[in-house]
């Protein structure tokens, strides 16, 4: 890490603390989401075959976040019905936070949700798959939004 960049995020830290630690993340007029529902209208799925990756278009995407507890770092994720849901583990940034699900098969999948757009009203967000197939990479990246519910 370059020295600047360490004093950087170093200052930083210690501003933060010096307010009282990390600042809220999503706090809307003292009101706590909870609640999201996600949808991911492109993407791309990539896969690697006979030596090489490639790439294609993505279908759309949609999952809801429930139970956010941004303090407890958990979360709840469900697509489509609730025998699909799955605990998830929040990683707080500034401006941002990730939401982390580790599938039983050792398969990862990550979620940024970043703070509001004033001009959408909705949270841009990015989901990402990291998978295997027979051995073989599979992986995904989405991009689209998020609404409070």
């Amino acid at each position: 890490m370059a020295p600047e960049f360490r004093i950087a995020c170093l200052t930083l830290a210690a501003l933060l603390a010096g307010l009282g630690g990390t600042p809220p993340v999503w706090a809307d007029d003292n009101e706590v989401i909870k609640d999201l529902a996600c949808t991911f209208d492109s993407g791309t799925s990539n896969g690697y075959e006979a030596g090489k990756f490639s790439s294609k278009p993505a279908a759309p995407l949609a999952f809801k976040l429930s139970k956010i507890d941004l303090e407890g770092q958990s979360a709840e994720l469900t697509a489509g019905t609730a025998e699909l849901s799955s605990k998830i583990r929040i990683v707080r940034a500034i401006n941002a936070n990730h939401f982390l699900e580790v599938v039983n098969e050792g398969f990862l999948n990550l979620t940024t949700v970043y703070d509001v757009d004033a001009k959408t009203g909705l949270r841009p967000a990015v989901h990402s798959r990291h998978l295997g197939l027979f051995g073989q990479p599979v992986f995904g990246q989405y991009t689209g939004t998020c609404k409070d519910n």
